[in-house]
């Protein structure tokens, strides 16, 4: 067992983190959470705590414009295949 703070714990396990959150914030956690297929809240928070700490990239709204014209043109058959370049 080790101490951490006041409280011992398994060596192996996860520091625990109590938070409070207002009932109107919890219910919309609970429905992200069942919509997305979440096992539990601490999934979510975890989750929700890795993505505040390592945001995605995003995209320019160029690169969505770019991304969208060239689905435009694929579905029209205008395209360049690897071979003719």
């Amino acid at each position: 067992m080790a101490k951490r703070g006041w409280k011992e714990v398994e060596k192996d396990a996860d520091p625990q983190v109590n938070v409070r959150v207002p009932e109107e914030l919890l219910q919309e956690v609970d429905k992200v959470l069942e919509e997305r297929g979440f096992t539990n809240r601490s999934e979510f928070i975890r989750t929700a705590i890795r993505d505040a700490l390592h945001p995605q990239p995003k995209l320019s709204e160029e690169a969505l414009e770019r991304i969208e014209e060239s689905k435009k043109e694929l579905e029209e058959g205008e395209y360049v295949g690897v071979d003719d370049l």
